[in-house]
């Protein structure tokens, strides 16, 4: 069969036996996606990205949706994205992918003028301890809160993610040691209006603005995540607040198709971006269900259009 669409899962997700909330709501999301471009007029398949039954070449277009398995096996997936990359085109694309998969991205958007929070970026196999990488931070990039984040570059759902006080270096210097022999990491400073605010989220269709939500951790928690406890609530933004995700989305080396800027009052008082996801971002249509289907006439519009 051929396919104008295939929406991209993981394999947990295709038949899941058991249905936690959490899977009810990846089904769900994933099938707000595929009835709307069915609407369209698309014929749409949905398939885990290592289905090494499905020939690539069999669809016009792969959508990444829910592939979050894919930082736990980013070697296998990234072979496997360059091998369906010859036989498919990708939405988003493969170079937005590729730029916007490892956070070394943040760099290029703060040169662009995007406000990211204080950062160092530490290198694969570098000699430096933690001790040492606080100590950078805070005399070149200006760290002045007690605590920091140490996190990896290629990451999701807060993989090895660590909140550490000034007076917690020394026992988190052994998992450092481990994580920086295997990948880059990321050390920021602790943002406190995160944890008393929260962090907006807002979806962005071709640069357009359709919704928000606002993500906040559980008392006594730093993430965000609903993996974790935290809740999300739908959200108005401000004028202000999406002229700042428009400038991030417009910063990117593409505009991308579909996106979502998460952004947060930084130590200064100042909005800032915690991150720009364009690759398999959760989108909650389930709070606005509308949106999946702008996204749908987004992609015919802008991708199938243009072909036929």
């Amino acid at each position: 069969m051929q396919f104008d669409v295939v929406v991209l899962t993981d394999h947990r997700y295709v038949s899941p036996t058991k249905k936690t909330p959490y899977i009810e709501n990846v089904l769900l999301e994933d099938r707000l996606v595929v009835e709307a471009m069915q609407n369209e007029g698309l014929t749409v398949g949905r398939k885990a990205w290592d289905d090494p039954d499905f020939d690539w070449s069999t669809t016009r277009f792969a959508l990444f949706r829910t592939t979050w398995d894919y930082f736990d096996r980013f070697a296998e997936f990234s072979k496997w994205l360059e091998h369906a990359s010859q036989q498919t085109q990708f939405i988003n694309s493969k170079e937005l992918i590729h730029w916007n998969i490892d956070k070394h991205y943040l760099q290029d958007l703060s040169k662009a003028g995007v406000t990211i929070p204080k950062t160092l970026f530490i290198e694969k196999d570098s000699s430096i301890t933690l001790s040492e990488a606080v100590a950078k931070a805070q005399l070149e990039y200006g760290f002045a809160s007690g605590s920091f984040i140490l996190k990896p570059c290629v990451s999701g759902a807060a993989r090895h993610t660590y909140k550490i006080g000034k007076d917690e270096i020394g026992k988190h210097e052994s998992i450092f040691k481990e994580l920086i022999a295997e990948e880059a990491l990321m050390l920021q400073e602790f943002q406190h209006h995160i944890v008393s605010e929260g962090e907006i989220s807002m979806m962005l269709f071709n640069g357009t603005f359709t919704h928000a939500v606002l993500k906040i951790a559980k008392a006594g928690d730093f993430r965000v995540q609903d993996d974790f406890g935290g809740t999300v609530h739908e959200y108005q933004p401000t004028e202000e607040q999406i002229a700042f995700a428009q400038t991030v989305v417009h910063a990117a080396p593409q505009l991308p198709m579909y996106a979502r800027v998460d952004i947060f009052k930084d130590n200064d008082g100042n909005w800032a971006l915690a991150e720009l996801e364009i690759f398999e971002p959760e989108l909650w249509f389930r709070l606005k269900p509308g949106a999946a289907g702008l996204l749908a006439k987004t992609i015919k519009n802008s991708c199938l259009m243009q072909q036929t």
